[in-house]
């Protein structure tokens, strides 16, 4: 099972990534071209969200399922040495809820925008905070904090 969680979270991590770069990209296109918010504009905002839901939904699954999540809990006083360790039991988890907050209270926010520039902007500034956010805490194979293959 954790194997197989392990995969779904790493997979759906690209669809979260696309959903929130085509909502971007529509949310400043439609923002700088004075465009109108359109029904698929609004299905884009609301797709964003629920996969970033799904996403975390798998991802705390993982987090109770994980050997190192088992081993960081039950040894805390010795494995918060390891930065590897931390950035898993720790880091990556509260940086990555509170992402998916902040894409829940822009989304919410947009949604109850009354003129379309005010949900494009909504949209732009809310996503592009948890975009950053989740760039930092994904343990890209580059990352200085901790890395994982692109896909596992």
């Amino acid at each position: 099972m954790y194997q197989a969680l392990t995969f779904l979270h790493s997979t759906l991590r690209w669809l979260v990534l696309v959903s929130l770069i085509v909502s971007l990209y529509r949310a400043y296109s439609g923002y700088f071209r004075k465009a109108a918010f359109t029904k698929t504009d609004n299905a884009v905002r609301h797709w964003t969200a629920t996969i970033a839901h799904t996403q975390l939904m798998v991802g705390m699954t993982l987090y109770f399922h994980s050997p190192i999540i088992k081993y960081f809990l039950n040894n805390f006083s010795t494995a918060k040495e390891s930065f590897d360790l931390l950035f898993f039991g720790i880091i990556h988890s509260l940086l990555m809820l509170v992402a998916i907050i902040i894409i829940t209270i822009g989304s919410s926010l947009a949604k109850r925008k009354a003129t379309s520039p005010e949900k494009f902007k909504t949209m732009l500034i809310w996503y592009a905070l948890a975009l950053l956010i989740i760039f930092i805490a994904i343990p890209w194979p580059f990352s200085p904090f901790a890395n994982r293959p692109y896909f596992r």
